[in-house]
C-alpha cells in the first residue's frame, strides 16, 4: 500500500539515559531491587523520554467507538444501540473512564468511528467511517480504504496528544461485539484455535461462548487467506476501534510518546501494531491483566509484564487508567528518594 505510515521505525531508545537512570536506582537509600517492578518501569520510562528523572504528569485518554456488524450472529450479551448510548455516558461524566480521566486529571477525547447510528453529541470527535463494520462472518469486515480511515484516525489523536505535550497515551474502546472481532484477529495473526482466546466478554454464559467460538470458526475458515497477515486479518475481522488503536500506538512509538496499554481489545491492537512494525513494542507498557481468558496468553506473546491484575474486564482503558498512579509513583520514587550520599546513610560495602 502507498503511503505506509506505520512502517517508519519507532523513535530510539535513549541508552545512556537508561545507564544514568539505573545508576540512579543504585544510589537510592533501599536495597538495589527492592522497588523491582517500579525500578524497572522508571528505568524504562527514563530511557524513553530521554531524561534521568520521567514523568508521567500529562495524560491522554483516547476512546474509539465503533459498532460491529457481526452481532446479527448473537454473539454479544448486550444489545448494540449501548454504542451509541455509552457515548453519551463518557461525555456526560457517568462512565467509568470519565470518573478515572476526571481524578487522574486526563484528557479525555472521545471519537465516533462508526455507530450503527449516526449521533450529534457534544464533546465528541465524529470520524465516521461506516455505519458500524460489515458482518465478517459472511466477507470483509471493511474495506481496505476503511481500515486506513481507521488506522489514521487513531494516529491523529496521538498527533493532538503530543501537540499539548502528552507524557503518557491511554487508548481505550466501545464497541459491543469487539471482543468477538478481537478475538478472531487475534486467531487469525497467531495462527491459533479460537477456544484458546474466546472468553464471555460483556457476559455471556457457557452455551453464549461456544456459539462464539463457532462464529469466530466459520470467520477465520472463510477469511484463511489472511491468516498470519496482521494488516488483512485487522481489516478482514477486526473492528474501526480496534484499527484506531493500533495507528495510535504505532504513532506513538514513532512520535516519543509511550503508550499504556489497556485490556483484551487492546492488546490485539498492540499484537497488530507489533507484528506490522517491531519496532513499537518498547513504546507499550500493559497496564493490567483482564479477565479475559485469552488476555494472558496475548501478554505472555509480547512479552508483557502487567502492572495490575485484578481480574477486570469492562473494557474503555479502565484498566490503563487505574495504573496510572503506579506509573507516577514509580517516577516520584525515582525522582524524589534522596541518595545514601545525600542522606549520610551507609550503603552495602561493594
Amino acid at each position: 500500500m502507498s503511503n505506509s505510515w506505520w512502517l517508519k521505525p519507532a523513535q530510539a531508545i535513549d541508552v545512556p539515559m537508561r545507564e544514568a537512570a539505573l545508576a540512579r536506582q543504585q544510589q537510592l537509600t533501599k536495597p538495589a531491587g527492592s522497588l523491582a517492578q517500579l525500578e524497572r518501569l522508571a528505568v524504562q520510562l527514563a530511557s524513553l523520554q530521554g531524561r534521568e528523572r520521567p514523568a508521567a504528569d500529562k495524560l491522554w485518554i483516547a476512546i474509539f467507538a465503533g459498532d460491529h456488524g457481526v452481532v446479527a450472529e448473537g454473539v454479544s450479551a448486550y444489545p448494540q444501540e449501548v454504542t451509541g448510548q455509552m457515548l453519551h455516558n463518557f461525555v456526560n461524566g457517568g462512565a467509568a473512564i470519565s470518573v478515572l480521566a476526571r481524578q487522574l486529571s486526563a484528557q479525555l477525547d472521545v471519537v465516533d468511528l462508526g455507530t450503527v447510528a449516526p449521533l450529534d453529541l457534544p464533546g465528541v470527535r465524529h470520524l465516521r467511517i461506516g455505519a458500524g463494520t460489515a458482518n465478517f462472518a459472511h466477507g470483509p469486515a471493511m474495506s481496505a480504504e476503511q481500515g486506513l480511515a481507521a488506522l489514521q484516525a487513531g494516529r491523529d489523536s496521538v498527533l493532538r496528544a503530543k501537540a499539548v505535550g502528552t507524557e503518557l497515551f491511554i487508548g481505550g474502546e466501545m464497541g459491543i461485539g469487539n471482543t468477538t472481532a478481537a478475538s478472531a484477529v487475534a486467531c487469525s495473526v497467531l495462527e491459533c484455535a479460537a477456544p484458546l482466546l474466546v472468553g464471555p466478554g460483556t457476559g455471556l454464559n457457557a452455551e453464549g461462548i461456544e456459539h462464539k467460538t463457532r462464529v469466530i470458526e466459520r470467520a477465520l475458515a472463510l477469511h484463511a487467506e489472511q491468516a498470519g497477515d496482521p494488516l488483512h486479518s485487522l481489516f478482514c475481522l477486526g473492528g474501526f476501534e480496534i484499527a484506531a488503536l493500533t495507528g495510535a500506538y504505532l504513532a506513538c512509538a514513532q512520535e516519543g510518546i509511550v503508550a499504556l496499554v489497556d485490556g483484551f481489545i487492546c492488546s490485539v491492537a498492540a499484537l497488530v501494531a507489533v507484528r506490522l512494525n517491531p519496532s513499537c513494542r518498547n513504546w507499550l507498557l500493559f497496564g493490567h491483566r483482564g479477565a479475559e481468558p485469552g488476555h494472558r496468553h496475548l501478554l505472555e506473546t509480547l512479552q508483557a509484564e502487567p502492572l495490575l491484575d485484578l481480574g477486570l474486564r469492562l473494557g474503555e482503558g479502565s484498566g490503563a487508567a487505574l495504573a496510572v498512579p503506579l506509573v507516577r509513583l514509580a517516577c516520584e520514587l525515582h525522582n524524589g528518594m534522596a541518595t545514601f550520599a545525600e542522606a549520610a546513610v551507609a550503603d552495602r560495602p561493594a
